[in-house]
């Protein structure tokens, strides 16, 4: 049976960057396609994708997706391309030319959360994100604590 979230909204993840919420601020999020290969698609369905160090950028009004790590499928043979080669990712030319606008910000860049499947596509969630100083990811562990910390009390007295 499925689980919740793929019932309510038809999606399924393939490739989750947890890291990604830990060393950046999250602004905004968008749904991208990506252009890949058949293989890829058949590699990512099997969950052999990296999202570990990859980001996206706009060259000559494209954005790419780099640094994504898809290992080779296993029966692809020679149709198995390069696992870490650029792949184009499909956004509004105005969406791009507006994300182009904000990266040119100091600080901002744009990072790759979950690659999933929506009615049969690949789609991508990108992130406009601000990177985060040492002292915010403690912060953020102290107060994940502290949480943890009262859900454990409320627990214990029922």
């Amino acid at each position: 049976m499925p689980a919740d979230s793929e019932r309510n909204n038809g999606e399924k993840n393939i490739v989750v960057n947890r890291q990604a919420r830990h060393e950046y601020f999250i602004i905004e999020t968008y749904e991208a396609g990506i252009a890949l290969a058949g293989t890829e698609v058949k590699s990512l369905r099997q969950g052999k994708g990296s999202l570990n160090d990859a980001f996206a950028r706009v060259e000559h009004n494209e954005m790419l997706l780099y640094n994504m790590h898809i290992s080779p499928y296993d029966f692809g043979n020679r149709f198995n391309l390069d696992p870490l080669r650029p792949r184009k990712l499909l956004l509004h030319k105005e969406e791009i030319r507006r994300l182009y606008g904000k990266t040119r910000e100091k600080g901002l860049t744009l990072v790759p959360l979950r690659f999933y499947l929506k009615r049969g596509k690949v789609k991508v969630e990108l992130a406009l994100a601000k990177g985060k100083r040492l002292y915010d990811k403690r912060e953020d562990l102290a107060a994940r604590d502290a949480k943890r910390e009262v859900e454990r009390a409320f627990r214990g007295k029922e």
